[in-house]
């Protein structure tokens, strides 16, 4: 696979990463340990480099997940963790009534560290993200322990998830920040109106989670299968009955193309993503080595300008049925 750069060259990963979410975490039960090992090795066997986790998967569980998957590979790879919720109060969109706590103090972003290099077997994080912003502790501050801790050698690179511009400027001029992790896909379009030029301006990569949708752009979900008690799908706005029947115009949509293109709806996504800009990098997330070669095959497919115009102009014109997240989530993003 070839590799693309994020942060003025400074950090080199596959053109695709993997979300690791999933084998334990937000999608059902945890999956089977043995055969998540299994899939991450054969994720790096096929090129992958880029892997992503986060303190609060599980809790914990992801990050020893990966940790231990790939230690004998670590020489190999870029494993990047997230740090800024309290994880005393359990990420649990069942629960949270007004979303689980955030905590960035400097302080806690130390511990925090200290148990993500533990869970993941490393002395070094390659690539720390602030999971999201907390309005309680200015960012100059998270930044500046971030530097501190990069001083330290315990980390490599300085990383934000869902912020707003402001907070990505202000950020990079205490620490340079490497890589912006927003969601971005074919029905979640929105940080390419001011997020996206601004990490042109500034030099930021930029990492997009689900950009399949969540599964949905895959054209293999319906409303059933997101209704486990487990899957936190069925309480975000978007997977309702509903809206899920009206977003299938979008799905409709990447399976015309798809059809032209010999490949699949899921392929088309990522590779419409990827010729958005040489520094981006997607993250999708599975638990199957189907899915996962599917989805590293669209690292091949060329999309030409003919072939973009034709699905932004069909995509603008479909209107998306639903919020990314409950209220609650919602307004711990763009801050």
């Amino acid at each position: 696979m070839n590799t693309r750069t994020l942060g003025n060259g400074k950090l080199e990963v596959s053109t695709l990463g993997l979300g690791c979410m999933g084998m334990s975490f937000g999608y059902g039960p945890p999956k089977d340990k043995r055969e998540m090992v299994e899939l991450l090795h054969a994720a790096v066997d096929r090129g992958v480099t880029f892997f992503d986790t986060a303190e609060v998967y599980g809790p914990f569980t992801n990050e020893e997940l990966v940790g231990e998957a790939l230690a004998p590979l670590k020489d190999r790879v870029v494993i990047a963790t997230k740090f800024g919720f309290d994880i005393g109060q359990r990420f649990d969109t069942r629960t949270a009534a007004s979303g689980p706590s955030l905590d960035s103090r400097p302080e806690h972003i130390v511990e925090a560290v200290e148990g993500s290099l533990k869970r993941l077997g490393v002395d070094t994080i390659d690539l720390l993200y602030q999971h999201r912003v907390d309005e309680n502790v200015p960012i100059e501050d998270v930044a500046g322990t971030v530097k501190e801790l990069i001083g330290q050698g315990k980390v490599k690179h300085f990383g934000l998830s869902e912020p707003g511009v402001e907070t990505i400027r202000r950020a990079h001029a205490v620490q340079p920040v490497t890589a912006v992790q927003n969601e971005f896909s074919l029905w979640t379009r929105g940080p390419a109106a001011d997020v996206l030029p601004a990490l042109e301006e500034l030099g930021i990569g930029f990492v997009p989670y689900s950009p399949l949708g969540r599964g949905f752009l895959t054209g293999k979900l319906d409303a059933t299968a997101v209704q486990g008690e487990n899957d936190f799908r069925s309480r975000l706005p978007r997977f309702q009955p509903e809206a899920m029947k009206a977003n299938r115009a979008l799905v409709d949509l990447l399976g015309r193309i798809a059809e032209r293109k010999d490949a699949t709806p899921a392929q088309i996504a990522l590779a419409w993503i990827l010729a958005q800009k040489p520094w981006i990098v997607p993250i999708p997330g599975t638990t199957k080595l189907h899915r996962l070669e599917e989805n590293l095959g669209a690292a091949s497919i060329e999309l030409t300008p003919d072939d973009l115009a034709e699905i932004d102009s069909a995509a603008s014109k479909i209107t998306v049925q639903g919020e990314r997240y409950p209220e609650h989530l919602e307004r711990m993003t763009g801050r």
